[in-house]
């Protein structure tokens, strides 16, 4: 029997899925659950309500509810003190942590303090949750987290692309985004690899994509090339695929994206006439189309 538990961990949720290869596919566990960002965020909030100082250790997670908590709680002017590592969710640039008033240290202070662990990864606590319902967790584990890597000076999101426009001259083979030896310059998915050994690491937006290829209405389009579209809580990817090779591509902010934006971008990436510097100035991350589009 065949087993692997595959996690989506977004912006607001995450999502499980246990797959056995002895059950029906709709019999295997699924569960959506909030995210540890989402998580993390909370305990923040308690800790400010409390009127406690914070203690963050652990190691890179994504970012977005528990930075916005961070930052609230500096701005009610308690203290939050963390070590280096835990620190790189916050900013890649560690001086820009600090500037945000953040205490950067190797050990937690010897004082009184709410303690808080970051990571995306929590297998002990979901073993512990499926263990109440019989369920045992498989040794092999896919993880889809989105990454856009060490970047500690300029513009992440022109980073990001840099990475992007790299890859598809490099032949854009959507395999070659499934990682077991990770890229240096991705370090939240090598910090869910250092909590769970072995893991294999995806983007999410990729895996999305890739995902939509088991569906048999998706799959008559592969020779010819369609475009999907990813809508996540915070990031909207939108490829073009053809056979299993990525010629075009946009990712945007959610948030700022309206119905009529998403249908104009997916048009534009369709003529080939969508431009990386349209987007970026857009507030999204950028768009990249391959010379041979």
């Amino acid at each position: 029997m065949d087993k692997l538990l595959a996690l989506d961990i977004g912006a607001g949720t995450q999502d499980i899925f246990l797959f056995q290869s002895d059950q029906p596919i709709e019999n295997c566990v699924k569960l959506v659950l909030p995210s540890p960002t989402v998580l993390v965020s909370k305990k923040i909030r308690h800790a400010t309500e409390l009127g406690k100082d914070i203690w963050l250790s652990g190691t890179i997670m994504g970012g977005g509810p528990c930075v916005g908590a961070i930052k609230d709680h500096i701005k009610q002017g308690y203290r939050v003190y963390s070590s280096p590592k835990a620190a790189l969710t916050i900013d890649d640039n560690l001086c820009a942590v600090e500037s945000l008033g953040v205490v950067i240290t190797p050990e937690a202070p010897e004082f009184d303090l709410f303690s808080i662990e970051l990571k995306d990864l929590d297998m002990m606590t979901l073993r512990r949750a499926l263990s109440l319902y019989l369920v045992e967790l498989p040794t092999y584990v896919a993880v889809a987290v989105q990454d856009h890597g060490h970047c500690p000076s300029g513009s992440n999101r022109r980073f990001r692309f840099l990475h992007w426009e790299k890859f598809m001259l490099g032949g854009g083979r959507l395999e070659h985004l499934c990682y077991r030896d990770i890229p240096d310059h991705l370090t939240r998915m090598k910090a869910v690899q250092e909590t769970y050994e072995g893991a294999i690491l995806m983007d999410t937006g990729a895996a999305a994509i890739w995902g939509s290829l088991t569906d048999r209405r998706v799959a008559q389009h592969r020779a010819s090339g369609f475009i999907a579209v990813n809508v996540g809580n915070q990031h909207t990817l939108g490829i073009f695929l053809q056979e299993d090779r990525i010629w075009g591509l946009f990712e945007h902010h959610t948030r700022i994206l309206s119905r009529e934006r998403i249908l104009s971008l997916i048009e534009r990436l369709a003529l080939g006439n969508l431009t990386n510097e349209e987007v970026f100035q857009d507030g999204g991350h950028g768009a990249y189309l391959h010379p041979d589009y």
